[in-house]
């Protein structure tokens, strides 16, 4: 029998709760995927037997470690956070470039190329908005995807 590392203990007004939440039609599907989630793995007092996780990820259509996850979370956190995922406490880069910075590499990209050049490269337009002194440093792989997400063109002959 594998050992239970994180027991889900519900009281009688977290399941009342839970069930309704996991009951009404309007709301997000994987908050209420969630909420049966917990009241499937509760252990609690109130549960007359707690199924094991494998039967529970066959019922519902979930894989297993998302049911370990929704536990994790509910015993090291709170239900909230084992309802919608923690999605506030994930990491995310912060832009390279902001609105300024992007749109004069916007207007440096559909500018003349160099001379010799028929039009601007990748590696170039990230030397030149160094050498303009725009960014400290910059890869050409962030100047691609600024260019992509604007969907401009880098001067090239016929385009513009």
């Amino acid at each position: 029998m594998p050992k239970i590392r994180y027991q889900v203990r519900l009281t009688k007004e977290e399941r009342l709760e839970l069930s309704r939440l996991a009951s009404t039609l309007r709301g997000a599907p994987q908050k209420i995927k969630n909420a049966l989630i917990l009241l499937a793995v509760d252990s609690g007092e109130f549960q007359e037997c707690r199924n094991p996780d494998e039967r529970v990820a066959q019922i519902l259509d979930v894989d297993r470690s998302r049911i370990y996850r929704v536990k994790r979370d509910c015993v090291e956190h709170s239900i909230e956070a084992a309802l919608t995922g923690r999605t506030a406490d994930r990491f995310h880069r912060p832009r390279m470039l902001d609105g300024e910075q992007e749109a004069r590499l916007v207007a440096l990209a559909c500018s003349r190329p160099p001379a010799g050049r028929s039009q601007w490269s990748l590696r170039l337009l990230a030397d030149k908005l160094v050498e303009l002194e725009v960014v400290p440093s910059i890869s050409h792989a962030t100047v691609r995807s600024v260019l992509k997400k604007t969907k401009s063109s880098r001067g090239s002959k016929g385009n513009g």
